[in-house]
C-alpha cells in the first residue's frame, strides 16, 4: 500500500515560494492552482488585475513544476463546469484519490469560510499558516480589540520594538533618531523644478494575450483598459527587480513626496512610490524582506536615504499593512455591512470611464482605469474624499475599489475604504473623516491649474465642487463631529459664516449631489 495522497490548494494570492510546504518533494503530494470563474465574479474586476493574477499563478505553477513538485494547473477552460471552489476541490480530490486535503489560511473572510465549511467525505482536512505576515494570526487579538478604535501609532510602535526595526535601544523602547514618526516631513508637494527628477517607472512587458482570449471566451465581465502586455511583476524575479529599482530610485525621496500628486510628468502615475503592493499581496515578496531591503539601503547610503524617507516607507508596511489586516479579521463579517453615516447615493458613471470635468478626478480615475493603480493619496484624498463628500453608498465604493486596483484583496481594501476613506465604520480605523476642500488638492497637486472649475470659488457654475461639498458635509454631520478635537478649527470657521452664506453653500452642494453625473 502506498502513502495516502494529499491535495494542497494554492490560492491566487498565496504565491509564496519560501513556504515550508516546498522544502521537499513528494510523489504523494499534489498542488492545485486554478483559475476559477468564482474569483472573477464576486465583484467586477479591472481586466489588468485578472490578467496579473492569472499570469502570476501560471508562473508560480511552472516554477513549482521545475522544482520537482507535482502541480495541477487548471485554466478557465478546465474549470468552467465548476460553480464554486468547494465543488472543484471535491472533484479533484476524487479524481486523484486523495485522502487528505491541506490549505493555507485564506486572507479573505469569504474564502476562509468556504474552506472551513468544505464538506469532504472520508478525507481529512488541515489548515496551515501562510507564513507571510509579520504579526502571527493567532496573536492579532493581543494587539487589536474588536469594535473599538485601536490607535495605529501604538500598534506600530509595538511592532517596531518587537522586531527591532529602526530602534536606537529596543530594551529602552527608544526609536532611532529620537522620534517614532516622521509624518510631518512626508507631506511636501512637487514644485516645478522637482518634476524633472521624478524617476522613470520600472515596468514589465508580460504577455497576457492568451489570458485575454480565455476571459473573452468565458464571458468574464471586466472593466478598465485592456493591454496585451501588462506592466506588473508576475514572478519572483521581476518582483525583486522592482524592489531593487525602488530602493535605488524611489526610496531616497519617497517619504518627502509620498503625498504629492502631479499631471505634468510622463511618470506621474508612479512618482516615488514602490508599486510593490501587488507583489507583496500575492506573496511573491515577503513584507519583512521588503522592510529589510529598505533599512539595509538606508544604513549603507545614509547620505542618499534619510531616516525620514525610510521610516515613512517602513510605517506603510510594518505599521499600516499589518494594522489593517488585524482590524479586518477582528471585525469581520459585520465590518463589511457598516454604514455609520447612512450614505446612499449611487456611484457616478465617470468612475467607469473618467469622463468628468473635475480634473483631479479625471486624472485619478483615468490613471486607475489605465493602470489598475493609483497611489494612496489619489485613492484617499481625491477619489475617496469625493465619495465621502457626496454620500456614495459604501457598498458601491467598496466594490469599485476592490475591483479596480491590481493590489486590492478584501482584507486590505475593506479597512482602507469603508474605514479610513469613508468613515462608514464609525471611527474603528480613523479618528476623523478624511475630507478636504479644493485648497488641499491645490496644495498637494498641480491638478487645479488645468481644471475648468475655480479652486477658490464655493458656489456658482465655475466653483470647484469640492468646496461646497466639503462645507455641506461638515454641516450635515455637525452633531457627530463638532467636538472632535481634530475638527474644531474647521467648525469654528463654519460657525462664523452668515446664515445667508451657509444656505447658498448647502443649496449649491445639494444641486451638485443631485447632478453628480454631470460634474
Amino acid at each position: 500500500m502506498g502513502q495516502t495522497k494529499t491535495l494542497r490548494l494554492i490560492l491566487g494570492d498565496q504565491l509564496n515560494a519560501s513556504h515550508s510546504w516546498y522544502k521537499r518533494q513528494s510523489d504523494d503530494v499534489i498542488y492545485l492552482i486554478a483559475e476559477l470563474k468564482q474569483e472573477t465574479a464576486y465583484v467586477k474586476h479591472h481586466i489588468q488585475k485578472v490578467c496579473a493574477f492569472f499570469l502570476a499563478m501560471e508562473s508560480f505553477a511552472k516554477a513549482l513544476t521545475e522544482a520537482g513538485h507535482q502541480v495541477v494547473y487548471l485554466t478557465l477552460d478546465d474549470t468552467q463546469a465548476y460553480s464554486s471552489l468547494p465543488a472543484l476541490i471535491q472533484d479533484v480530490c476524487l479524481q486523484y484519490q486523495c485522502g487528505r486535503f491541506e490549505y493555507q489560511r485564506a486572507d479573505e473572510y469569504r474564502l476562509q469560510q468556504q474552506l472551513d465549511d468544505l464538506p469532504l467525505k472520508n478525507i481529512s482536512k488541515h489548515c496551515y499558516d501562510t507564513e507571510h505576515f509579520i504579526l502571527p494570526f493567532e496573536e492579532i487579538a493581543q494587539y487589536i480589540k474588536p469594535q473599538h478604535h485601536n490607535l495605529l501609532e501604538s500598534f506600530y510602535r509595538k511592532l517596531r520594538c518587537r522586531y527591532d526595526i529602526l530602534m536606537a535601544d529596543t530594551h529602552a523602547k527608544k526609536p532611532e533618531g529620537g522620534q517614532w514618526n516622521f509624518d510631518e516631513e512626508n507631506r511636501s508637494p512637487l514644485k516645478k523644478n522637482d518634476l524633472e527628477h521624478i524617476p522613470k517607472a520600472k515596468t514589465f512587458n508580460n504577455d497576457v494575450s492568451e489570458i485575454l482570449q480565455r476571459l473573452a471566451r468565458h464571458g468574464v465581465t471586466t472593466f478598465g483598459k485592456a493591454m496585451t502586455q501588462i506592466v506588473w511583476p508576475t514572478n519572483r524575479k521581476q518582483s525583486r527587480q522592482l524592489l531593487t529599482h525602488f530602493i535605488t530610485y524611489g526610496l531616497p525621496c519617497f517619504g518627502r513626496f509620498q503625498d504629492a500628486m502631479t499631471c505634468q510628468s510622463p511618470d506621474a502615475w508612479s512618482l516615488y512610490h514602490s508599486r510593490l503592493s501587488f507583489a507583496i499581496n500575492v506573496k511573491m515578496l515577503s513584507p519583512m524582506q521588503v522592510i529589510q531591503a529598505a533599512v539595509t539601503a538606508y544604513r549603507k547610503f545614509p547620505e542618499r536615504i534619510s531616516l525620514a524617507q525610510v521610516e515613512g516607507f517602513v510605517r506603510q508596511i510594518l505599521g499600516w499593512r499589518e494594522y489593517v489586516r488585524a482590524v479586518y479579521w477582528m471585525n469581520q463579517p459585520q465590518y463589511e455591512t457598516l454604514n455609520t453615516l447612512e450614505a446612499s447615493n449611487p456611484l457616478p458613471n465617470y468612475f467607469w470611464n473618467a469622463n468628468t470635468r473635475m480634473h483631479c478626478m479625471a486624472q485619478s480615475l483615468g490613471q486607475s482605469l489605465d493602470y489598475a493603480y493609483a497611489h494612496h493619496i489619489q485613492r484617499l484624498m481625491v477619489i475617496g474624499n469625493f465619495c465621502l463628500l457626496t454620500g456614495i453608498h459604501p457598498d458601491q465604493v467598496d466594490a469599485w475599489y476592490l475591483g479596480v486596483y491590481v493590489d486590492a484583496i478584501q482584507w486590505v481594501e475593506l479597512p482602507n475604504t469603508r474605514g479610513m476613506s469613508q468613515f462608514a465604520d464609525g471611527g474603528l480605523v480613523a479618528t476623523k473623516p478624511y475630507v478636504a476642500s479644493a485648497n488641499y488638492l491645490n496644495k498637494m497637486s498641480d491638478y487645479c491649474t488645468q481644471c475648468e472649475y475655480k479652486v477658490k470659488e464655493k458656489t456658482g457654475k465655475s466653483a470647484c465642487p469640492f468646496n461646497s461639498l466639503y462645507w455641506n458635509f461638515l454641516d450635515k454631520h455637525q452633531t457627530r463631529f463638532e467636538n472632535n478635537p481634530r475638527m474644531k478649527m474647521m467648525y469654528a470657521q463654519w460657525n462664523k459664516r452668515s446664515e445667508v452664506e451657509k444656505t447658498e453653500i448647502r443649496q449649491h452642494a445639494q444641486y451638485l449631489i443631485t447632478h453628480l453625473n454631470d460634474l
